[in-house]
């Protein structure tokens, strides 16, 4: 009896004291504007703003454009660490994963929000793409039912980049077909590469049809992470 009655006030006297231990800290996170962008090989480095003054950061690389606003999760804190990729000695560095944005109402609107023309402006005719998967603007959705999770090819002009929204990039793309009075004139591709407003690009990826993201924003159809070439 004795010996069952300290096995049990050694139990509870552990129980008590994991209950009064304080939870695993959480791993910090860095929080900042993107000054400056540098990729390596297998890095990208960046200069960031953050409330306590500025910092470098390393991540996998990434596309990331300076103004972005980014946040570098499970940051390690490194001093005296030496690139030899960037030939340059970084007194102290931050080595973390960038985190991938939730999208907010705000992030969802500059999606879904068509890229904005001059009122006497056409769009730009630009010539269709090489090739058995070849598809125009206007027939992508004249024949949205058939080519629903289907490749796709489709050359036109970049009119509106909106980056690092939901992990991806959302670029408008336009050919000069089309109807600007029901949209199917401007073709919505997401994307893990850059592209810049004004370029004339071929966007290869899967035709989505009546995608939904939540919090009223529904796309009758995009082109979902395409590959650009120019």
């Amino acid at each position: 009896m004795r010996v069952l009655l300290a096995v049990l006030a050694t139990f509870l006297l552990h129980a008590a004291w994991a209950a009064d231990r304080p939870a695993a800290p959480q791993k910090p996170s860095v929080r900042g504007e993107v000054l400056e962008v540098k990729d390596v090989d297998v890095y990208t480095y960046l200069r960031l703003k953050t409330k306590d003054g500025e910092i470098w950061a390393a991540v996998g690389k990434a596309p990331v454009q300076k103004g972005a606003d980014v946040t570098i999760e499970n940051a390690t804190v490194m001093s005296n660490f030496e690139s030899k990729a960037l030939k340059r000695k970084f007194d102290k560095i931050v080595f973390g994963t960038l985190a991938v944005r939730v999208a907010g109402p705000a992030d969802l609107g500059a999606v879904h929000q068509s890229a904005p023309k001059a009122a006497a402006a056409p769009d730009e005719k630009v010539a269709k793409a090489p090739g058995a998967d070849a598809r125009t603007v206007a027939e992508l959705f004249g024949k949205k039912s058939a080519m629903k999770d289907k490749p796709a090819a489709v050359r036109g002009k970049v009119v509106k980049v909106t980056q690092n929204v939901m992990g991806k990039n959302w670029v408008h793309l336009r050919d000069g077909t089309g109807a600007a009075a029901d949209g199917t004139n401007d073709l919505l591709v997401t994307t893990k590469e850059t592209a810049e407003v004004g370029a004339i690009v071929v966007a290869k990826g899967v035709v989505r049809t009546d995608v939904n993201l939540g919090g009223g924003y529904h796309y009758a159809l995009l082109l979902e992470d395409a590959k650009l070439q120019k």
